[in-house]
This record gives structure tokens, C-alpha cells and sequence, in this order.
């Protein structure tokens, strides 16, 4: 979903990737997309919110879940990305939207859930950034956190062997992030001792994906976007075709023309101190 106008900061204040999102090309997978996030609303055990903060709000596709989840709160989507957010504003009249630095950001006034869906993992500094957002709730309110942690699969180890062995290195290699997302125990040692419930897991998909070049497609509307962005034409679309080359081998078509793609997400409910 997980995520702008063009630049996601990091909670230490400096930038971690620039990306220009485009909406058509993330909703490519939308469905794909939505399946953790539904999972992460329905381990939120709040019956009646009267502020809900749909934090790296994207495209707003989980607007209408959201507010049907909670039809009585106030919805406020929070995003950087003014493309994702357009679509967002056209697609959800019923809902408030804000742009603004997803890293950054804390509401005037304290607010019941801060629900966060495959968002976090494009900042720095976990252990701050969550402090903060739980210091933005209000007593006994809930954060719900969504992130992929697939960065040691093919999908993305073969972002990073493109970048080291390519005539683009010297320009990419400084944002390589291996693994933006900890161990679920280092979240635990986090969090334990500071808020009143906790759960943490972890769930595998596994996605079965039609189009051609399917992991490629799916990928490029995410992580790998970030690195086409720092390219010209044609060094561009030669290290994007050097991805698709690497990742298609590790992931071949079945013989009825699917491709399997599993991918792990790590879930993190918890609720603050009364």
C-alpha cells in the first residue's frame, strides 16, 4: 500500500529515498496489496474511535474500510505524495485528507488510532519514529503497524546485486537500505515496558501473480521505484532491465502461467498506557 510529494524523510531528519509515486502502477497489484492490510484492521480491538489516522494514506484505497470499520470517526489520511493524494481526495469525499512529512508528523490534538499500512519501512530510526507515534495517542488509544519484510528474498537481494555490479553504483549505491525493517523480538524489546497491550507476528503470503514479468511489475510499483528515479534515460531503463532479468530467473512461471510470490509482512498492535 506502506510510502512523498516526491521525498519520504527519515525520523533523524534526513532523506532516505526520493520517489515520485505513481497511483497506476502501485494499484497495478491493489488487490495483492490490500490482503495484510485487512488482516492488521481486524486485530484492532477498538469498537468506537472517535479520531482514526490512516497514516501513509497512499492512495486512500483503505479509506472506505476504514470508515466502515468506524463509521462514526473522523478519518484523516496522512501522506506526502501529491499524486497518491489527488487520488485519495477523488476517490474518498467522505474523508480527510493532509499532506505532509509521514516521519514528522503528529496531530494537534491526541487522537484514538494511528493505523499504519505498509508505510514505516521507508523510514529510519524504528525505535523513535514509533515512541513518537505512540505519544501522539490518546490514553488507552491504539497504533496498528504493517510492514514487508521480504528484504533478504530474491525480489529485492536482486535490486541490490543490479546496483553493486553495474555501471550505475556510484549513484545508488549510497541509498541502498538492506533491511529497513528489524527482527519482530527487536520490536518487542521496544515495546514492551512502554505500552499497556502488545502483539506482534508475522504472516507469509503467498501471492499468485498473472501478468507477465509478474515480481518485477509488482516490485517496480514499491522499492525498486526509488532507484529508477534516481536514473536517466538510458541508464534508466538499462538497470531496469537488468532487475527484470535477475528477478525473473528466481521466480519462473508455473505451467498454468502463475507466478508464485511469497512475501512476509510483520503486524504490531499495541496500545498505550491509561
Amino acid at each position: 500500500m506502506r510510502r512523498r510529494p516526491a521525498l519520504v524523510a527519515a525520523a533523524c531528519g534526513r532523506y532516505v529515498t526520493k520517489v515520485s509515486w505513481d497511483p497506476n502502477q502501485y494499484l497495478k497489484f491493489a488487490g495483492e496489496r490490500l490482503r495484510p492490510a485487512v488482516d492488521l484492521l481486524a486485530r484492532v480491538p477498538v469498537v468506537a474511535p472517535r479520531t482514526v489516522i490512516d497514516l501513509g494514506c497512499g492512495t486512500g484505497i483503505l479509506a472506505p474500510l476504514l470508515m466502515q470499520r468506524w463509521p462514526h470517526a473522523k478519518l484523516t489520511g496522512i501522506d506526502s505524495s501529491h499524486e497518491m493524494l489527488a487520488k485519495a481526495r477523488a476517490d474518498n469525499p467522505g474523508a480527510h485528507f493532509v499532506q505532509a512529512d509521514v516521519a514528522t508528523w503528529r496531530p494537534e490534538q491526541a487522537v484514538d488510532v494511528i493505523y499504519s499500512n505498509a508505510m514505516l519501512h521507508w523510514l529510519d530510526s524504528h525505535e523513535n519514529l514509533i515512541a513518537g507515534l505512540l505519544s501522539a495517542l490518546a490514553p488507552a488509544g491504539w497504533l496498528a503497524i504493517q510492514m514487508p519484510r521480504n528484504f533478504d528474498e530474491p525480489s529485492h537481494t536482486t535490486i541490490n546485486d543490479a546496483i553493486e555490479q553495474g555501471p550505475w553504483r556510484a549513484k545508488l549505491e549510497p541509498y541502498l537500505r538492506r533491511r529497513p525493517v528489524a527482527e519482530p523480538q527487536q520490536y518487542w524489546r521496544w515495546l514492551h515496558d512502554k505500552v499497556a497491550a502488545l502483539q506482534i507476528w508475522e504472516t507469509q503470503y503467498l501471492q499468485v501473480l498473472q501478468s507477465p514479468d509478474a515480481v518485477a511489475e509488482y516490485v517496480k510499483g514499491s522499492w525498486l521505484k526509488q532507484f529508477l528515479d534516481r536514473l536517466d534515460e538510458p541508464q534508466r531503463g538499462a538497470f531496469e532491465a537488468d532487475y527484470r532479468r535477475r528477478v525473473g530467473s528466481r521466480y519462473p512461471a508455473e505451467k498454468n502461467g502463475a507466478t508464485l510470490y511469497p512475501i512476509r509482512r510483520l503486524f504490531i498492535v499495541a496500545q498505550k498506557q491509561d
